[in-house]
Order: structure tokens, then C-alpha cells, then sequence
């Protein structure tokens, strides 16, 4: 049985600053989170980044506060440090930090190549372009072989969007204090934030939105049947391909039974169940067949919204993908379900998404009483109840046709297992991710389900 894991909450700017003054309003004051966040960025890049040198951009706010700070620990350590920064913080508890500074502070302009870059120039909440004299600097740095580290976000990120607000420097690590942000996943973010580690300096967090994490996989008891592992049906399209790889991903995944409804006349896989329509429909009455996948391949005709007339209503969980998410009108579903829409799909039932993914897919959970999982490089995932997943953990070789039949078969499979929809959707997604990172060139879907078994079995050996 996989059981998902949360990862770090998510927050965005104006939650993080509440977060932090709430900590403050409770009494632990503002130097001593900055110098708290300070030495856990130190010890972050003493441990992950050693270098004999290094140079820091530090910037007039906080997030410059943060870089003066982290500039006395490494110092300390024994690294020779260069801060480069056109303004002193005015602010506190940042100007105290920046005055325990005795070291050499030069101009942003003329920050010299070293062989660590930390990047403490503008942290959450940066809603302007990068002026022009801090781009210069950026771009004079870029292509230097430093190793880049962004403390709490890559400077010219947009830390609730991830748009770019200029040309940031690419990280290879990024350290946030408490929580993630959005910006760090969403957008331009994926490709800029680099390793995302978030490390607790005392806020304490509350959020409904948090990113996916490795899940668990709990052994099998000795006495377990296929029925007892879940039976799932798959309704099959025309297209009968798509249908053939999403019921192979559910046995991959772990359900015990997988039978494919529709006419094909081969099966991709001899522990795979085919029947006909007419064979199939009876299923809906047998309480060992715990999940439906209808969509693969599907051809939105009478066919499909006899089939779907029929899933409606129910208390089966459902997986709704492809071909049946156009037979949808945007109200309640009325089963418990998964929707898995791609961009141009959930614009189709939903309508624009908008500057606010993570808005946009909480309120289409909401209309449709059901979990939406909008598929992209940061899949989003939200609950009807407004809980939010954000899987970053993927990779670029998953786009490739078919790849979304495998994710919605192993959503299903999951469901077959006794997961809820919300905690089905998340595993389903990270599992997803972690085979395209294995996948690599020249793989296809096909290749996506073979991945499965190393995949789980990484899991289980780490146990």
C-alpha cells in the first residue's frame, strides 16, 4: 500500500509576512529570526557548497540582512568573503545585521566572480522589474562557472507566480526559511530555483497548500487476494492504446485486478481482463471493483455518455480523464473523483486559468465537488475542502504521448486501493514524476509503466 507524505507548506508573500509577524507579535523578536535564518542558510551551503571563497550580493531589505549575516558565519568559517551592495539596509532588524559587517563591501557592479555566489538580493514579495544597474550586475556574474545560491528566492522571481521580472540568475540551490513559496515551482521558478531546501528557523506555518514529498510504501500483509489489492476498470476508446497503457499502470501501481471494457481485439498484457460493454456493466454492481477510469482514448459519442451517465452519482471513486473530461459541464460531478485535465482542457471546462494557478484549481475543485489535478512541469492538485498539492517532482522527458494515460491508470490504481481521491492524485503524481526523471532520452510511456516496479521498489528498500 503507498501512503503519500506531505512536503514543506507553501505560502505565499502576504501569508509569509503574517507568519513571521505572528512569531514576532509572540515574542520572539525579529533580529533574532533574521540571525536564526542566517546561520541555517550558513551551515546549509557549509555543508552542501564548500569553497575556499565566495561573493555575496546583498540587497537594501531584509533578504540583504539575511546575506550580511550569512557573510559573518562563513567568514568565520574561514572563507574568504566579498559582500557587493549599492545600498545599506535602512531597515531593522537588517541595518543591525549589515553594521556587525567589517569585512570588504564593494559596488554591485563591481562584484567579482567567485567560486560560490549567494544570491541575497531581493527576497519574498518583490513585485517590480530588476532595475537596470542590478540587471547589469546579474548578467555581468552570468556564465562565471560559480555555483549560485538564492537565499529564500532567486532575485527577479515573482515569489507567488514564478514570473520573471528581468533575467535571475539560475540557482542550484535555493534555501527558504519556513516555508516554499509558490514562485519556487510555478513558472519560471522550476527552472531557476534549483534544489529547494526549506529550513526551520521557529515561525510556525499554517497552510492548506503544501508540495509533494517521496510517499511510503507499506508491505503487503501474507494473506492478501487481488481483490483485497483492488479491482479496477478501465473503459476503453477507440483509441484503444491509451486505455491499454493506463490499465497497465493501475497493475503497475499496485491494484490486484484491472479489467478493460470495450472491443479491441488484443490485450498489451495477458494479466489484463478485457470485456465487452454489455460484459462489463454488471461490474458496476459487484462491490469488488472499487475504481473506474473513463477517458483514455475515449471519442466523446454516445457510447462514452452512456458509459459516463452510468459512472455519475455514484459512491465509486472515478478517475475522469481525456476524451470524457469534454463530456463535462462544470457542475458538481457527484462521485467521488479525480479530474485530470491538461492546460487546454481545464481551460475548455473552467474557462482561462489565469495568473493564479494555484486559485484557479482550488475554485474548479470547488465547482465540480471533486479533485481537479491540473497536469503540467508543477502539477497542482486541490480538494473540493480547498487543500492544495503542488508536484514539482518531474521531469521534462514526461511529455510524451501517453504519458497522461499512465498518470490517470495509476490515479486509478491507487483507488482501487482504498486511497482517497486528494491522497491518490498526490501519490500518483510523485510516483509519475520519479519515473520520468528515470525515463531519459529516447523513452516513451510504454517505458513509464516498465518503470514503475524499480520505482516501488526504491521505496520499499528504503524502509
Amino acid at each position: 500500500m503507498i501512503i503519500p507524505e506531505s512536503g514543506p507548506p507553501v505560502l505565499t508573500a502576504t501569508a509569509m509576512r503574517a507568519a513571521e509577524q505572528a512569531a514576532i507579535a509572540a515574542g520572539t523578536p525579529a533580529l533574532t529570526l533574521m540571525e536564526r535564518a542566517a546561520a541555517a542558510a550558513a551551515r546549509a551551503i557549509l555543508a552542501h557548497h564548500p569553497s575556499s571563497s565566495a561573493t555575496i550580493l546583498c540587497g537594501p531589505g531584509n533578504n540583504g540582512g539575511d546575506g550580511y549575516g550569512i557573510a559573518q558565519l562563513l567568514t568565520a568559517s574561514g572563507m574568504d568573503v566579498t559582500v557587493a551592495a549599492d545600498a545599506l539596509p535602512i531597515g531593522e532588524p537588517a541595518a543591525t545585521m549589515a553594521a556587525r559587517w567589517s569585512g570588504r563591501v564593494v559596488p554591485l557592479r563591481e562584484a567579482p566572480p567567485a567560486p560560490l555566489l549567494v544570491d541575497a538580493l531581493f527576497g519574498t514579495g518583490l513585485a517590480r522589474p530588476l532595475a537596470d544597474g542590478v540587471q547589469a550586475a546579474l548578467d555581468r556574474l552570468r556564465g562565471h562557472s560559480a555555483t549560485v545560491i538564492a537565499i529564500d528566492i532567486t532575485s527577479g522571481l515573482d515569489s507567488d507566480t514564478g514570473a520573471a521580472l528581468g533575467r535571475p540568475l539560475p540557482a542550484a540551490r535555493t534555501i527558504s526559511f519556513a516555508a516554499a513559496k509558490p514562485g519556487h515551482v510555478l513558472g519560471a521558478g522550476g527552472a531557476l530555483t534549483g534544489m529547494l531546501e526549506v529550513v526551520d528557523i521557529g515561525i510556525p506555518v499554517n497552510s492548506q497548500i503544501a508540495l509533494t514529498a517521496r510517499p511510503r510504501l507499506v508491505p503487503l500483509p501474507h494473506d492478501v487476494h487481488k481483490y483485497a489489492r483492488g479491482h479496477a476498470l478501465v473503459v476503453e476508446g477507440g483509441l484503444g492504446g491509451a486505455a491499454a497503457l493506463a490499465g497497465l499502470a493501475a497493475l503497475r501501481v499496485g491494484a490486484g485486478l484491472v479489467t478493460l471494457a470495450g472491443e479491441g481485439a488484443s490485450l498489451p498484457a495477458l494479466a489484463l481482463m478485457r470485456r465487452t460493454d454489455a460484459a462489463a456493466w454488471p461490474l458496476l454492481a459487484d462491490r469488488r471493483l472499487k475504481a473506474v477510469l473513463i477517458g483514455p482514448g475515449l471519442e466523446p459519442d454516445a457510447r462514452a455518455k452512456d458509459w459516463l451517465r452510468r459512472l455519475l452519482g455514484g459512491s465509486r471513486p472515478l478517475v475522469i480523464d481525456a476524451g470524457a473530461l469534454a463530456l463535462l459541464d462544470g457542475g458538481p460531478i457527484g462521485s467521488p473523483a479525480v479530474l485530470t485535465p491538461h492546460e487546454g482542457e481545464f481551460a475548455r471546462l473552467f474557462g482561462p486559468i489565469g495568473n493564479d494557478r494555484i486559485a484557479a484549481v482550488q475554485a474548479a475543485a470547488r465547482q465540480v465537488d471533486a479533485v481537479v489535478l491540473l497536469k503540467g512541469s508543477a502539477s497542482i492538485i486541490a480538494a473540493p475542502d480547498g487543500r492544495v498539492a503542488i508536484n514539482a517532482h518531474a521531469s521534462s522527458w514526461l511529455a510524451t504521448a501517453g504519458s497522461g494515460d499512465v498518470l490517470a491508470g495509476m490515479v486509478a490504481g491507487l483507488l482501487a486501493q482504498g486511497l482517497a481521491p486528494f491522497e491518490a492524485a498526490q501519490a500518483a503524481a510523485w510516483l509519475h514524476g520519479e519515473a520520468g526523471r528515470q525515463l531519459g532520452p529516447g523513452g516513451i510511456a510504454d517505458d513509464l509503466v516498465a518503470l514503475l516496479p524499480p520505482v516501488l521498489h526504491s521505496l520499499l528498500a528504503s524502509l
